[in-house]
């Protein structure tokens, strides 16, 4: 068994701060840092041995406990529902300490918990409360419910600071955060560490600990992949790697994904089937004016962060918060960020679950239209994957092309730039959209281990304009020095017919290779 160590960033938040909040995705290790506060303030030295807070703690003073895992409501479908399971939870606490419950309404009933504990054992009392807005997230656009929430848990979460001379330590949890449950504007002395330089490391695996605690793990599944350890790496980076939680963050690694494929020997995607949430599907249905091509590399300002999600007229902070996007790069001049997905099994997890919803279908099943899409890309051969596309597209549904926005040819285009990234995405080669050069974007670029095919996008207009626009901007000279071919292709799509209708590729130096019109 190994054991990444992250006790000294324990010790220090429990020992320089009294009011703490967190905000990280779902399974990143939020509620196992939890257990490691609630273990270190009861006291329990012995689950410690060998750790680094060993040499830090020299006095092991134990105080009483309040631990509230408030994902328990995330089942539940009435307010009643969850003040039953609220009132369980206090009442867990009320018969282990003694007291007797007098008062009915949550926040009462909270306060005079945490007063007995003190008065009786004379030890000022730790709380701890994991995933705070699970409640708020479940009901983010049931505006009757969310208010209900809101009544019932405003004055819970008052008494935390209400109490304070009665605390000794408060650590809270969440993905988002939400204003007007008074958590944040009540509780104003609540130091948020979620973007701190320092902490950006303290849920998650950073490089530094895969490359030394976890490097057997890593030995281990290169050979059960019968590939180098320096393969075995790569394929880790490419998957599972790149989260940034503050503008100088150390990179982190998604701990379930990762330690799922450690575990189990393979280069599966576990992203979506456990991090994607109603709320986030039903954020996004909210803001039908965004698809994943406006996502990756898109700006943040730094107050956009702070933007409660309520209230966000983009979904890109809660895509950010829940792990969808992670932070590029900050510019300290504008004071903003630069958002991406942070990996292949993210990207792909937005681009076949995702999709499905913004686009209002079901399924976009991997047919024999896209096993074939496939196999003429690993073969090079560009002309047959497009007419399968042409194939794939015909069979989409009719309905999900009949949008509201259609008649405006800027958003027919991006239809088609987010079918075709879809379409490709399915596959297993690499897939970049939108992608900047110093003259402007690719519309997308289709990258595999032996070629590289830049593609250009033109709804009702002419595949010469668009291989001109790839020569104008100079969208394939950053891969003419990669070893690979690299291949240019016009592609001219009619909104009448709503398919792909002429397509023309051409070498890099622009010999015509093949032309086809439907």
């Amino acid at each position: 068994m190994l054991y990444v160590d992250k006790t000294d960033m324990m010790y220090e938040l429990a020992n320089r701060y009294k009011y703490i909040f967190l905000a990280r995705p779902r399974r990143f290790g939020k509620s196992l840092l939890c257990n490691t506060f609630k273990a270190y303030f009861q006291g329990q030295k012995n689950l410690f041995e060998g750790l680094k807070v060993m040499d830090l703690e020299k006095e092991w003073n134990t105080y009483p406990v309040l631990h509230f895992d408030m994902s328990e409501m995330r089942n539940c479908t009435s307010l009643e529902g969850m003040r039953e399971v609220l009132s369980a939870l206090l009442e867990k606490y009320e018969t282990q300490y003694g007291t007797t419950k007098r008062i009915n309404e949550f926040g009462s009933r909270f306060d005079q918990l945490i007063r007995h504990i003190h008065d009786s054992l004379n030890k000022k009392v730790v709380v701890i409360i994991d995933e705070y807005d699970t409640p708020m997230m479940r009901n983010l656009y049931n505006e009757d419910m969310l208010e209900g929430i809101r009544t019932m848990l405003r004055g819970f979460y008052q008494t935390v600071k209400l109490d304070g001379a009665y605390l000794r330590f408060v650590f809270i949890t969440g993905v988002t955060k939400f204003s007007q449950v008074s958590i944040f504007s009540e509780l104003n002395n609540l130091y948020q560490i979620s973007m701190l330089d320092n902490y950006s490391g303290l849920c998650g695996i950073t490089q530094e600990e895969l490359d030394t605690v976890l490097r057997p793990c890593v030995v281990d599944y290169a050979g059960k992949l019968n590939i180098s350890i320096d393969e075995a790496y790569a394929l880790l980076k490419k998957n599972y790697d790149g989260y940034h939680f503050s503008s100088n963050s150390k990179d982190v690694y998604a701990p379930f994904s990762l330690l799922r494929a450690l575990n189990d020997g393979t280069t599966d995607h576990f992203w979506f089937e456990s991090s994607t949430t109603t709320a986030l599907i039903d954020h996004l249905k909210h803001h039908p004016e965004f698809n994943p091509l406006d996502f990756d590399g898109a700006e943040l300002s730094l107050g956009a962060f702070n933007v409660p999600c309520e209230s966000a007229s983009t979904p890109l902070p809660l895509l950010y918060q829940s792990g969808y996007l992670t932070i590029e790069s900050y510019d300290d001049v504008l004071k903003s960020y630069r958002l991406h997905f942070p990996n292949y099994e993210v990207r792909k997890g937005m681009v076949e679950g995702l999709t499905n919803y913004l686009m209002d279908t079901d399924d976009l099943e991997r047919d024999d239209a896209i096993y074939n899409m496939a196999k003429a890309i690993i073969e090079g051969d560009l002309s047959s994957a497009l007419i399968h596309l042409r194939s794939w597209i015909a069979s989409l549904p009719y309905d999900i092309i009949t949008r509201k926005e259609w008649m405006a040819k800027k958003k027919r285009e991006a239809f088609y730039k987010l079918v075709i990234y879809t379409a490709f995405s399915l596959l297993n080669s690499k897939v970049d959209t939108e992608v900047k050069s110093i003259l402007g974007r690719a519309d997308v670029v289709i990258k595999t281990k032996t070629d590289i095919f830049v593609l250009e996008l033109k709804v009702d207009d002419s595949v010469e304009n668009a291989l001109a626009q790839i020569d104008n901007k100079g969208y394939t000279i950053p891969y003419e020095a990669t070893g690979r071919k690299v291949t240019k292709c016009g592609v001219c799509i009619s909104s009448e017919q709503r398919n792909i209708t002429h397509l023309r590729i051409t070498d890099v130096d622009g010999n015509i290779t093949d032309d086809k019109v439907f």
